[in-house]
């Protein structure tokens, strides 16, 4: 039985594949963008900014441009048929490959097309551009900034992302872009408009996320800072915190004696903050405010940019994690930074995966 169901659903997401194909068009790649008509590549025109190769970057306008997106990992940037390298994004198994690898170069297009009048600039990067604080400060809003460079936003009529969290959206009043709609990407995978507006990605642009972000460019974390360092809401708070991060709904870099933790750093003057109950204004007090940051690794530390000089930071994850963003922000803000590697735990926890004895804080504080 098991066997015919797989079959059947075999054969309908073939005919379904070759329904759209017929409809659509089947994709190739684009060989030379540079010599289609209805394709525009301009330099950007900040020197400043330069991608971790120190190479320029670049915006492309398609006139009549498609997108397509899987909202996972491939996201097609499309003219006519032809699908466009550099400005797409796609990823297999982790590992970001270039737009020969696409999904829709053997999958099609298999969404309704929707039309827009209009200009589009097109933020959406697969699954890191959804929800992800790190990504929407360090890789989306960039890209905005990088585009405003060459284009006055106030021509643009809709930004192309999936729909927006609280935070994303007072980032965007700050920025003075809460006037662009959006086109939410999850409900509409396939649109078709005027003219598509997009970037490269600004810092990862081949192998796996985590070990390029190594690499993530000074004027990123130096513009996050100067954007909303002034937008910051004071409330009453401690300089010295803790990062509890019991509230997200990940069982890595989590505590399994976060409680004890807690109290340890309580009868030390701590404070324990559960950061993603703030509003963002609120965070960027609460580091810029701070004189010590103790927590494990996770999405919080993308507030390292709005640390002042010398703020001390101890942060805490398992050896077996390769993420060493922070420590690279921590290093372009000047700032104190300590990192305790926990051993991997012989026994599996649901509620975490980092035991932190208490006593290795001690030569820290």
């Amino acid at each position: 039985m098991n066997r015919i169901k797989k079959k059947l659903s075999f054969l309908y997401k073939s005919l379904i594949k070759l329904l759209f194909i017929i409809i659509y068009g089947k994709i190739i790649f684009c060989k030379n963008p540079e010599k289609d008509k209805n394709i525009l590549i301009e330099e950007v025109k900040d020197e400043n900014l330069k991608s971790p190769d120190n190479l320029r970057y670049y915006i492309y306008k398609i006139k009549n441009g498609r997108i397509f997106n899987d909202f996972v990992e491939n996201v097609a940037i499309i003219s006519g048929n032809k699908i466009i390298n550099k400005v797409s994004y796609q990823q297999v198994k982790g590992e970001f490959k270039d737009a020969n690898h696409n999904s829709v170069l053997h999958k099609g297009t298999p969404y309704l097309k929707k039309k827009i009048k209009g200009k589009v600039l097109s933020l959406t990067q697969g699954a890191s551009g959804h929800k992800n604080y790190f990504h929407w400060l360090y890789d989306i809003l960039p890209k905005i900034n990088i585009c405003s460079k060459n284009y006055s936003l106030k021509e643009i009529n809709y930004f192309y992302i999936s729909n927006i969290e609280t935070y994303q959206k007072s980032t965007l009043e700050i920025l003075g872009y809460d006037k662009i709609q959006i086109i939410d990407s999850n409900k509409n995978r396939h649109i078709q408009a005027d003219e598509v507006i997009c970037s490269e990605h600004p810092w990862y642009k081949k192998g796996f996320i985590l070990e390029e972000a190594k690499k993530l460019p000074k004027w990123i974390v130096e513009w996050v800072s100067d954007s909303f360092i002034n937008h910051g809401k004071k409330f009453s708070c401690n300089e010295k915190i803790f990062i509890d991060r019991s509230e997200s709904a990940f069982s890595h870099c989590q505590f399994v004696n976060n409680e004890a933790i807690i109290d340890f750093l309580k009868n030390k003057g701590f404070t324990s903050y559960k950061v993603g109950q703030l509003s963002f204004q609120e965070q960027v007090y609460l580091f810029n405010n701070a004189k010590v940051i103790i927590g494990a690794h996770g999405a919080a530390f993308a507030n390292l940019a709005f640390c002042k000089k010398d703020t001390k930071i101890i942060e805490i994850k398992p050896k077996n994690h390769p993420n060493y963003v922070d420590q690279h922000i921590s290093k372009i803000k000047e700032l104190d930074f300590n990192l305790i590697e926990t051993d991997q735990l012989k026994n599996k926890y649901e509620n975490g995966d980092i035991f932190l004895d208490t006593t290795d804080l001690k030569k820290f504080l």
